[in-house]
């Protein structure tokens, strides 16, 4: 009985302070266009009347898919509503096929969900490998995502829908580098790779290829130069950058510009509260995991738990945190100082010596 009473307490608090069980995560307070209306993610196939269902703090109903083939991989999905901490569910989650075409970069269409009908996502089955699409335009990749919300759905619902087209953006760059793993990526984009022998480990002779740049430079090894093999180089410090680090990189960017960009659109729109963000993106034949936020990805094998991402937490981020207090002290607004104590100071205890921890402590 008092579950219930508590339950009901919390679902009508919730109501208030989140705008209830239609407000889209937005605050009733708020007059600002909410970005997207609030759903459960699209994979689910709910009904409105389902969706609001879902949402009973009191029976908790748990929601799996209706169709065991309607994810890529066999994937399979499940979640419930909290016990009452809010009045909706503020956590989303994506799945989705995606191709990331060959466009200029200033071709970047993140705030525009994507168009690709539901039915072919969910027919489209992985081969085993990241391959050009149909049209020849683009890489495909398989992507899967997590955001736990908390203090209003609004950034989760946002990042579900947009994430992984900036993904998409970003690898655009990059496309014709991952499709010749051959060659290590250029230092400078746009250029044809480096070709030469003691950058990519093959025995110089007077047959090695020439980049058309060097043969019009008239460099060593070229007809009219002087000698047809090269000297080695006296020095190298440039870095042999993989493939895989290209892909890292999108990632990282997507995360920073989705990050961004919800920054910049709670200025016109109600975007409630903030999420972490958990991705998994099937590429080329290799997983990558992307992670911010206090979540974790594991796989588990043979009854073993792997780790494959950690979390990040107040404990993890200290340092980090309190370095950046003490370069910009004015984000701690005259309340806080940079330093760590175990409890909370007391007046009375203003001008006593106290344990205290810096940056660049371990210890106290």
């Amino acid at each position: 009985m008092l579950t219930r009473v508590k339950s009901a307490v919390a679902g009508f608090m919730g109501g208030i302070m989140a705008g209830g069980s239609s407000g889209g995560g937005g605050n009733a307070g708020s007059e600002l266009p909410l970005k997207f209306p609030y759903m459960r993610p699209e994979f689910l196939g709910l009904s409105q009347d389902e969706i609001e269902c879902s949402a009973d703090h009191i029976s908790r109903p748990i929601l799996i898919l209706k169709e065991t083939r309607r994810l890529p991989w066999a994937t399979g999905y499940a979640e419930v509503i909290n016990a009452g901490k809010s009045a909706l569910n503020e956590d989303q989650a994506c799945c989705e096929v995606v191709v990331a075409r060959r466009r200029p970069m200033s071709y970047c269409p993140p705030s525009t969900p994507s168009k690709t009908p539901t039915a072919k996502r969910r027919n489209s089955l992985p081969n085993g490998e990241g391959k050009l699409g149909e049209d020849g335009e683009g890489l495909v990749f398989h992507y899967w995502a997590l955001f736990d919300g908390h203090a209003g759905s609004g950034a989760a619902v946002v990042a579900s829908r947009l994430l992984q087209h900036h993904i998409a953006c970003q690898l655009q760059a990059v496309i014709e580098i991952l499709r010749n793993l051959a060659s290590f990526p250029p230092t400078v984009l746009g250029e044809e790779p480096d070709s030469n022998p003691y950058l990519q480990g093959n025995t110089p002779g007077p047959h090695r290829a020439l980049t058309r740049a060097a043969s019009l430079r008239g460099a060593a090894g070229a007809p009219s130069s002087p000698c047809n093999t090269p000297h080695p180089p006296r020095f190298f410090t440039e870095k042999k950058i993989q493939h895989e680090s290209l892909v890292v990189g999108a990632i990282e960017n997507a995360f920073k510009e989705m990050d961004a960009q919800i920054e910049r659109e709670k200025q016109v729109h109600n975007i409630t509260g903030g999420c972490t963000a958990l991705t998994v993106v099937y590429l080329l034949g290799k997983l990558y995991i992307g992670n911010a936020g206090d979540s974790r990805a594991i796989i588990i094998r043979n009854n073993e738990i792997i780790p494959v991402s950690t979390e990040f937490t107040p404990e993890s981020e200290r340092q980090r945190l309190q370095f950046l207090g003490f370069m910009q002290p004015h984000l701690l607004g005259n309340e806080f100082t940079h330093l760590e104590f175990p409890r909370r100071v007391q007046r009375k205890e203003v001008g006593k010596r106290m344990l205290y921890r810096d940056f660049t402590m371990n210890g106290w």
